[in-house]
């Protein structure tokens, strides 16, 4: 009788959260390319993403928490030393799990959108780049030998590998950041009072000027 480990466990747990963050991913594209097919369609993905756009931020900071504490238990938890395209894919992924729970604490969903992202794209590629790798034999690498990034250290279902957790939760944050949407006026009815009150004012109406 085979032992399943808690290692085990929580590899295939992360395994079919990827799974999940790719479905979703591929969700939100396939509704953004049926919305460009007519107006009725477009003005139902404009009801859809106004429902996700408030927690759009928060789930990506999960997402990206989550990723950080997992690559953090491979390599304390299972003894499994990162490669140095994990390190390039940890130094997009680290910043993220503290920029955008700031953000989200503080609700800058304009500055998460303007300046972190890139961070998640970056880090798309690089994982991107990271897995087909280790599915491509004879694929030039600049990885030392020590810790060859060519070689999968987990295999959970045949094909979800330490690359592909990376992928999928750089894209779905991605996704959330993209889906995102903030108030880009935050004062527009305070300064159409204002302008409103600065026009009813009749100059008639001051005071009369003093006589000598």
């Amino acid at each position: 009788m085979a032992v399943v480990t808690s290692s085990e466990v929580i590899n295939t747990g992360y395994a079919v959260l990827a799974l999940i963050a790719d479905a979703i991913v591929l969700v939100i594209a396939i509704g953004f390319a049926v919305s460009r097919t007519s107006p009725a369609a477009r003005e139902r993905w404009g009801r859809w993403r106004d429902g996700i756009s408030p927690f759009a931020l928060q789930i990506a900071w999960i997402v990206a928490v989550l990723a950080t504490f997992g690559s953090l238990f491979l390599q304390f938890a299972e003894q499994l030393n990162p490669c140095e395209f994990c390190w390039f894919q940890r130094i997009c992924m680290y910043p993220l799990s503290l920029l955008l729970g700031i953000a989200a604490f503080r609700g800058d969903i304009q500055v998460a959108k303007r300046y972190f992202i890139g961070l998640s794209v970056v880090g798309a590629g690089l994982a991107i780049y990271h897995y087909q790798l280790e599915r491509i034999p004879g694929e030039p690498t600049v990885c030392g030998t020590a810790v060859p990034c060519n070689i999968s250290v987990i295999n959970v279902f045949g094909f979800i590998s330490v690359p592909f957790l990376s992928m999928a939760a750089f894209l779905l944050i991605t996704t959330l950041l993209l889906m995102a949407r903030g108030r880009d006026v935050e004062y527009d009815d305070d300064e159409d009072d204002s302008v409103e009150a600065a026009v009813s004012v009749d100059p008639g109406d001051g005071p009369a000027p003093a006589t000598a």
